[in-house]
């Protein structure tokens, strides 16, 4: 078995194992959590230095206009420059694969336990 597969069955338990304990699917979905939040946060930034040097606004309205971007609410702010429009676009075609890849990452765990707990057997579980 190669490391990949072994890193990622720490992360989530086998079909064949028992469904992780409550508190403990706590603490994995705020790691989920907290990861999906340091995506949000590292988009945003981006999103600001990019509004903030090719637009030229503030760092205010560059957090504004990212966020609503990053949202897919779509654009607050005019853009006057061919380099402003270039990130704009760029920006919003990013944003648009992170939001879902985001929220994907966020609904994971939860997925998988509504799953898990579907598929779960009693006769067939084995104690990992």
């Amino acid at each position: 078995m190669n490391n990949s597969k072994k890193s990622f069955q720490k992360v989530l338990e086998h079909k064949t194992q028992k469904v992780l304990a409550f508190p403990s699917f706590l603490i994995r979905l705020s790691r989920f959590g907290l990861f999906a939040f340091s995506l949000v946060v590292v988009s945003v930034g981006f999103g600001m230095l990019g509004y903030w040097f090719f637009a030229d606004l503030t760092l205010i309205d560059s957090f504004h206009m990212a966020s609503m971007i990053l949202t897919g609410m779509g654009p607050v702010s005019d853009m006057t420059s061919n380099g402003a429009k270039l990130f704009s676009s760029f920006y919003a075609l990013y944003s648009g694969v992170a939001f879902l890849s985001i929220t994907a990452v966020f609904f994971a765990p939860i997925i998988h336990r509504l799953l898990h707990i579907l598929h779960v057997e009693d006769g067939k579980i084995e104690n990992h």
